[in-house]
């Protein structure tokens, strides 16, 4: 628990991020008076007010449900809503080694907001910029945002991160008889054949694909 929320204020917090995972939407003042026993809303909402003041939800004055979390008790971004669409944040990771996305803050080049069903998982997704053309024929352009879920079970023929010689890279994944190519959807690049398995990791599927158009 972040030490700037009391225990109450913590149990509150948890209790709206689990009746939203639940249902969709946030609790009224009254729902909240009732997981907690409370006597009247008055307490209640005090006790958002201060979630409010330091920076955990906002709320819309106009709507009983007008309510977004925008920090767990963890002080960690989390899902929102804004105009009753489930929003989450996610990261843009600067590098990846030895298979993994490095995580931690300082490799983050900030994040996107996306809508959370188009997120078909709950794993905790991070997004790569991608650099160079070899992808076109697959939609996928310089510049744009690869969305990655973290996985290493990879299927053939589907579009991965892939980690070779402390370079990232964006292919397809063609594995038969024991042998893995990397394939460019560009008739300008060759396939990448694996050599040495020892030199190779997954670092995810890729699920979306995000641009900006000017």
């Amino acid at each position: 628990m972040a030490k700037e929320l009391t225990d109450r204020q913590s149990e509150i917090l948890q209790f709206i991020q689990q009746f939203i995972s639940e249902t969709g939407y946030p609790p009224t003042l009254r729902d909240i008076c009732r997981q907690f026993g409370m006597a009247s809303t008055y307490g209640v909402q005090r006790h958002m007010e201060a979630l409010e003041k330091k920076g955990y939800i906002s709320r819309d004055s106009n709507t009983s449900r007008g309510m977004t979390v925008i920090r767990d008790s963890d002080n960690e971004a989390v899902v929102g809503r804004i105009d009753n669409v489930m929003i989450t944040k996610v990261p843009v990771v600067g590098r990846v080694a030895a298979g993994m996305p490095i995580m931690a803050i300082e490799n983050q080049e900030g994040s996107l907001a996306i809508d959370q069903s188009f997120l078909k998982s709950n794993e905790d997704h991070f997004a790569l910029k991608v650099k160079g053309d070899s992808m076109i024929d697959d939609g996928i352009h310089d510049g744009d945002f690869v969305i990655v879920a973290p996985t290493q079970e990879v299927n053939h023929d589907q579009i991965i991160v892939a980690r070779m010689h402390d370079e990232v890279t964006v292919k397809r994944f063609h594995s038969k008889n024991g042998q893995v190519k990397l394939i460019p959807a560009n008739a300008k690049y060759q396939p990448i054949e694996v050599k040495d398995l020892n030199e190779f990791s997954v670092v995810g599927k890729v699920v979306g694909v995000m641009r900006w158009i000017s």
